[in-house]
């Protein structure tokens, strides 16, 4: 049975955070909140713990996996970004959008896509998991958190059922979070291809 650690959704607990950090840092898979529901999370070089999150999503191929960073300064350690690039993020983060980017060399290749060599990149707004982040001093690799079978919504952690609780080794609540997959966009060609429109929208510019 995991533990359950309630942060405040807003002003988040230092003490708590902390543990969440450590949890994660030791190699525990954590449910933590993002700005479109709830994600199963990791560390980046833990291989095993991004094994177990596959089985607990029983994906039946590879599954690309959502880094989650604190900032800008922070994304470009882990993917290429020209200037072009660089201002089209820097208006549209934080927020609840996924950015597929050419990965560099700090990305493990087991980690980047196949053929393009890419990995999504978000800097979430949740004030919990920038929290857990800050404390972490590292990024986190997520992955939504769905369970094969289960028909329920997973929006609440004071809800969730032992098909969650008995695979993770914390779970992080701020409440209840509606899960609304979030926006995908794919700046690894000539221009910017909206793969999913999801939390956030479309961005303006790109509606002309």
């Amino acid at each position: 049975m995991s533990r359950l650690l309630e942060i405040h959704p807003q002003t988040p607990q230092p003490r708590l955070v902390k543990q969440a950090a450590q949890a994660i840092a030791a190699g525990g898979i954590l449910v933590v909140p993002t700005d479109s529901g709830y994600a199963l999370a990791c560390r980046l070089e833990d291989k095993n713990a991004l094994e177990r999150i596959a089985r607990i999503r029983r994906d039946e191929g590879p599954h690309h996996m959502t880094l989650s960073v604190r900032d800008l300064s922070e994304l470009g350690v882990y993917a290429k970004v020209d200037n072009v690039q660089f201002r089209f993020l820097k208006t549209h983060i934080p927020g609840p959008y996924t950015f597929i980017l050419a990965a560099t060399r700090e990305v493990p290749r087991r980690l980047q896509h196949e053929k393009k060599r890419s990995i999504g990149l978000r800097v979430p707004e949740h004030p919990v998991l920038r929290a857990i982040l800050d404390a972490l001093d590292a990024p986190l690799l997520s992955a939504s958190l769905v369970i094969p079978d289960l028909g329920e919504p997973l929006d609440d952690p004071a809800l969730f059922p032992a098909a969650v609780n008995n695979q993770v080794d914390q779970v992080v609540s701020a409440g209840f979070i509606e899960q609304q997959p979030g926006t995908v966009i794919d700046l690894t060609g000539e221009g910017v291809e909206i793969l999913r429109e999801g939390l956030g929208g479309i961005p303006p510019e790109l509606t002309d």
